[in-house]
Formats: structure tokens, C-alpha cells, sequence
């Protein structure tokens, strides 16, 4: 792998080290520094010319900082003369901001991916938009990975004979099912209302939950009233056990400390798309890596091979 160059921001440098060792390579070194005006500036350190450039960089806080970041990096790559620059992004912030659901807002999803092609982005890398249609807000190939190989492999370990997959809301319903599927559950979802960006309202859960062994699994965890509100509904309908699981563990506002504090709440597990801090992975919480997929989907579309092939979407995806 002598033509490819990976470069970390400062994101999860952490994650990108992980990547490079699964595909023994080195990380290359970057530098970002800021003008007394408060302007970032990088330099990629190590040559990029004719080279398959990878930009390793999750959109985490400060979300704005990272994204100028990323930005900054693809057009100092670009100006390099790389051969091609992939964007490695874990995790997309702004793919929430991915329909005009009020009067005079900005559609945040679209624009952030127009402002990465501009930049230089030749494709792109991702792992669990929020939503289906966000991938087609780029107008290059975007390669989208999920984590549910790796939550199902975590869950294998345990007895699944009454399990129940509970997707929050119909939206991720889809998800759900492809994830019972994997590990031979069966599959409810909430019914939810959001009023404001931490205020919703779920109603009613669709499907048997009752004495089961529930996993509740959504894409992100942020502030986690979604999943707050959907504990108080389950509790309601008397599971057996109860068990969290999401792909994007940002645990905003003291989400993870509330959830934890849960005494039903057996387990909660997410992956490491975004940086997660060592003081919190003690207790309840289990965190998985996604390096090794992320490490061979990078060395497929170095090598010109399917990614498809190997990391399976959801049916209808």
C-alpha cells in the first residue's frame, strides 16, 4: 500500500491510528495551527502527490471547528496534487438537518456536503447517516457503512430465545428489522412525536415487548430524552430486561450519566465513530470498535474492490 496516505484531524485521532494499524500503514502526520486573527490553518506533512489521499475526520464538537477543519484539509490535499481524497467521516453531524421541515430554514445536510466537494472530497466514507436520503445529497460515490455487524456480534453473546429489537421511531424501523434479522429477534417501534430538538413524545410501542428481553437500538444517542421516553413507555408494558444500543454514542448534556442511572437498564452499548471519554466507559457502558471496518472498506476502495460486497445495507438501501 505504498500509494496511499491517511491523515487524521483533530477530531478522533485515536480512531484514525486504529484504522492505519489494522491496515499497517503509518498515519501521516498533519499539523493545525491558528493565526492570531483566529483563523485555522493545516499542512498535511507527508507527500500527497498522485497519491489515494484518506482524510480520517468525524463531525464531533465543536462541530463548526472539525468541519472548517476537514475543509481546510481536503483543499490542502487538492493543492497537494493528490490523486484522489476520500473523506473518512464516522460520523455526519449535519445529516440531521436533512429536510425543510419549517418555514425559511437551511437544509444543513445538503450544504455541508456541497462545501465538501468544493473543497476537493473525490468520495466519501461514511457509517450510519441519519437518514437514507443524506447519501444522496453528495455528487460523488459515497461508500455507507453500518455498525450493525459489529452490535450483533457484541449481542451473540447473549440468550436471544425472547429477544425484541425497539426502534425509537418508524424512521429507523427499518434498521431495526435488518438488525433482528441478524440476530433472530423479532421487531417493535415506538411511535414518536419530536416537538423541539430534546422534547418527544412517544405514544404508544407497536409490537410484543411484553416479558421479552428488549434492545433498544437507534442511530445516535445525543441528549437521550428519545430514549428516556421510550424506557417510561416499555416500563409500562413489563419486558423482562433491558438493553440500549446505537451506533453514534455522543452522550451530550449527561445523557449517558442519565441513562445509566437507569436501574432496568442493563446494558448500553455503541461503537467508536466519535470519541468517547475514558472516564465514561466504566460502568454500564460498552463501547466496540468500528476501526476494522472502516480499515477494510479503506483498503477496497484503495484496491478497487466492492465495499457493497462486504458490508451489507438494510434491505431497500
Amino acid at each position: 500500500m505504498r500509494d496511499i496516505a491517511v491523515f487524521s484531524g483533530s477530531a478522533h485521532p485515536e480512531l484514525a491510528a486504529e484504522v492505519c494499524a489494522h491496515l499497517g500503514v503509518p498515519l501521516s502526520p498533519s499539523r493545525v495551527s491558528r493565526f492570531a486573527n483566529d483563523c485555522l490553518e493545516v499542512q498535511l506533512q507527508a507527500n500527497c502527490r498522485e497519491r489515494d489521499v484518506f482524510l480520517v475526520q468525524p463531525l464531533v464538537a465543536p462541530v463548526q471547528e472539525h468541519l472548517v477543519e476537514l475543509l481546510l484539509m481536503c483543499d490542502a490535499a487538492r493543492g497537494a496534487s493528490a490523486g484522489r481524497i476520500t473523506v473518512v467521516m464516522p460520523h455526519y453531524a449535519y445529516a440531521r438537518s436533512d429536510k425543510k421541515d419549517a418555514p425559511r430554514i437551511s437544509i444543513g445536510g445538503r450544504l455541508v456536503a456541497d462545501l465538501l466537494v468544493a473543497a476537493g472530497a473525490s468520495r466519501v466514507l461514511a457509517m450510519t447517516l441519519h437518514s437514507p436520503q443524506v447519501h444522496g445529497f453528495f455528487s460523488v460515490p459515497v461508500d455507507h457503512l453500518h455498525a450493525l455487524r459489529e452490535l450483533a456480534a457484541h449481542f451473540r453473546g447473549h440468550d436471544l430465545s425472547r429477544t425484541t429489537v425497539v426502534s425509537p421511531d418508524l424512521g429507523n424501523a427499518k434498521e431495526a428489522a435488518a438488525f433482528a434479522r441478524m440476530i433472530g429477534a423479532q421487531v417493535a417501534a415506538g411511535a414518536k412525536q419530536r416537538f423541539a430538538d430534546d422534547r418527544v413524545s412517544i405514544s404508544a410501542v407497536i409490537g410484543e415487548v411484553a416479558d421479552r428481553d428488549v434492545i433498544v437500538l437507534d442511530d445516535e444517542i445525543a441528549k437521550g430524552s428519545t430514549v428516556l421516553e421510550l424506557l417510561d413507555r416499555l416500563r409500562e408494558l413489563g419486558p423482562r430486561s433491558i438493553r440500549v444500543a446505537c451506533t453514534h454514542g455522543l452522550f451530550a448534556a449527561g445523557a449517558l450519566k442519565r441513562l445509566s442511572e437507569q436501574p432496568d437498564v442493563l446494558e448500553i452499548v455503541c461503537t467508536n465513530t466519535v470519541p468517547v471519554a475514558a472516564l465514561e466507559r466504566a460502568g454500564k457502558l460498552r463501547v466496540l470498535s468500528i476501526a476494522p471496518a472502516l480499515a477494510e472498506a479503506v483498503r477496497r476502495i484503495h484496491n478497487g474492490e466492492s465495499v457493497s460486497a462486504l458490508f451489507d445495507a438494510p434491505q431497500g438501501e
